[in-house]
């Protein structure tokens, strides 16, 4: 059974428009990649009830966790107080998170910039060494900020703790209408009920006018429902083109 996760975006500019959600779709084909099934995707504001809510919520449901969005010094930076709210838990400047930000911005440290220090009672901190800024990780809630690069490095760091025997997976290309192969994709789940089939179609395509994707952590399994897959579709005179 894979490792299941949700990720949380949080951030009024996400679901004004006014800034495009990068992350999600960074942590969705990473996590993938390191055979972890993400079951759900949250954009939500920067408002504390409902960032608690969520947190508390999704930490229930999913083995991990992890947030984007809403950690730093400003007025609406409110990711690390909902998190503390969702666990009871208070928030507390955080000894080495302080040293690490007095060194890197040396003399010109504020309190603003040492606010970014203040964290859930009973925080861990991952993935950080030498100058880097660490990740911060609450019970099963890993928080990261909502600047791309910044995510990107950061999760970088840490992707191993995370990964799980692989998902397989095959890709069958055909020139034909969805309703041509309902009846056979019905059949194939019946048959192989924990195959992940998928069946996308296009319209601007001059090749191929339906993908269908099969994954499976069995690569046998898979191999198996693959060649099923290949008879059913032959039987009606379908073949893939790619």
């Amino acid at each position: 059974m894979a490792k299941t996760a949700g990720i949380i975006v949080i951030g009024n500019e996400i679901l004004s428009g006014k800034t495009r959600d990068e992350n999600a779709l960074f942590l969705v084909r990473e996590l993938r990649d390191l055979g972890v099934d993400v079951r759900k995707i949250s954009v939500i504001p920067d408002e504390l009830p409902l960032i608690s809510h969520e947190v508390r919520e999704f930490s229930r449901a999913y083995d991990y966790v992890f947030t984007t969005g809403g950690v730093g010094p400003t007025h609406d930076d409110l990711t690390m107080d909902g998190i503390a709210a969702a666990f009871d838990q208070k928030v507390k400047r955080q000894p080495e998170l302080e040293q690490t930000l007095r060194r890197y911005y040396s003399a010109d440290v504020i309190e603003a910039n040492l606010r970014m220090a203040d964290v859930p009672e009973g925080a861990r901190l991952v993935g950080g060494y030498g100058a880097w800024f660490p990740v911060v990780a609450v019970e099963n809630v890993f928080i990261f900020p909502g600047v791309p690069e910044i995510l990107q490095r950061k999760f970088e760091r840490i992707k191993e703790m995370f990964r799980e025997a692989p998902f397989h997976l095959r890709e069958v290309y055909l020139r034909a209408d969805e309703g041509q192969i309902a009846a056979i994709l019905h059949q194939l789940l019946a048959e192989y009920p924990d195959l992940m089939l998928g069946s996308y179609p296009y319209f601007d395509n001059p090749i191929y006018s339906i993908k269908l994707t099969l994954e499976s952590k069995d690569a046998a399994y898979l191999d198996r429902a693959h060649q099923a897959l290949l008879d059913q579709l032959a039987a009606i005179h379908l073949f893939p083109l790619l």
